[in-house]
């Protein structure tokens, strides 16, 4: 039995969409990373029952954090971006969590920039802070190893292709580096990375999105989680064909998921069908509830998924909209 919310929410759920596709559902992904990581910082003496963490967030994290924080006796301070909506506002309010909320901001680049810049100015009048740092330490690896041993156990093959949005770097890294620890060889274990166009981490910030940009999966900024040399593959997704990933989810298997998903499930099925003898497993790291205006009410404007294809380039200079893919080949960022 669970003795926190956290703990079930943490726990995710592995769904056969087919016999070579698999969907490893969250229902807040980074409760995993958050919970592994304060319990560390807790057990090490790093951090005591009664101090403040304060981390940045585009929303995910925030509750994750929040949740953390309420399980084990400690304050949360957000720095959140003008992604946060509602919901998610009444909720940290209620878990006692505080909420700074940057101004709406067209460029994802200045926003995440003023976030940076106020944990600073945060963490300069209160010394005693401890500041999480979701996106550059390695703490926030610990959490999914236990999830890797569950893939190992469900899939029963080492021939895996592990499809994810890059964001942080975390959840992805930390699966593959586990996975391929297991395997009889690491080069069973294939690692696929989603990436919106616009984002630093793999040098598409030469091309923009204009519809929104999948803010989860990305960065305008470099984030020290990220290690390339992990990633066999890349895609870059835009918003229009994630939106129509999301859509055909829902409608062919019902998961309801959200945006970052919708990306993943249309790499995942590309690799699938390119690799045959392959098991593709994509990630959902949150539900679909926060995109039910920007994303399923469109549904009627979603294309077909079997008119999606992605354009094959070998250098980023060739990236286009609205769906691009290119071979890593676990090369240094």
């Amino acid at each position: 039995m669970d003795r926190h919310i956290a703990e079930s929410i943490g726990r995710p759920d592995l769904i056969r969409l087919d016999d070579r596709l698999v969907c490893l559902r969250f229902e807040t992904m980074k409760v995993v990373s958050a919970l592994a990581a304060v319990r560390h910082l807790l057990d090490t003496g790093v951090v005591r029952r009664g101090d403040t963490l304060v981390d940045s967030s585009s929303g995910i994290y925030a509750y994750a954090l929040a949740l953390t924080c309420h399980r084990y006796g400690l304050h949360c301070h957000i720095v959140g971006s003008a992604t946060v909506d509602h919901t998610l506002r009444t909720q940290l309010a209620v878990l006692g969590a505080t909420l700074e909320q940057m101004e709406p901001c067209s460029d994802l680049k200045l926003d995440q920039k003023r976030r940076v810049e106020r944990i600073h100015e945060i963490l300069a009048a209160h010394p005693e802070y401890h500041w999480m740092r979701q996106y550059h330490d390695e703490v926030h690896y610990l959490g999914y190893r236990a999830i890797a041993d569950r893939i190992r156990e469900a899939t029963g093959t080492d021939a895996l292709t592990l499809v994810g949005g890059v964001g942080s770097g975390a959840s992805t890294g930390a699966l593959t580096r586990y996975l391929r620890e297991g395997a009889s060889c690491s080069g069973d274990v294939e690692l696929v990375g989603v990436q919106p166009y616009g984002s630093v981490t793999f040098g598409s910030e030469h091309v923009t999105d204009t519809e929104m940009i999948i803010a989860g999966i990305g960065s305008s900024i470099p984030f020290g989680n990220v290690s390339h040399e992990l990633y066999d593959t890349l895609h870059w997704v835009s918003f229009e064909a994630a939106l129509a990933g999301s859509v055909d989810l829902l409608r062919r298997h019902a998961v309801f998921a959200g945006l970052s998903t919708g990306a993943g499930y249309l790499a995942a099925r590309h690799e699938r069908e390119r690799s045959p003898h392959r098991t593709v497993l994509f990630i959902a790291p949150d539900t679909g509830h926060r995109y039910v205006d920007t994303v399923y009410a469109r549904h009627r404007e979603a294309a077909p998924i079997a008119d999606l294809a992605p354009r094959e380039v070998t250098d980023r200079s060739d990236l286009a909209l609205p769906w691009s893919r290119m071979r890593w080949n676990r090369a240094a960022g």
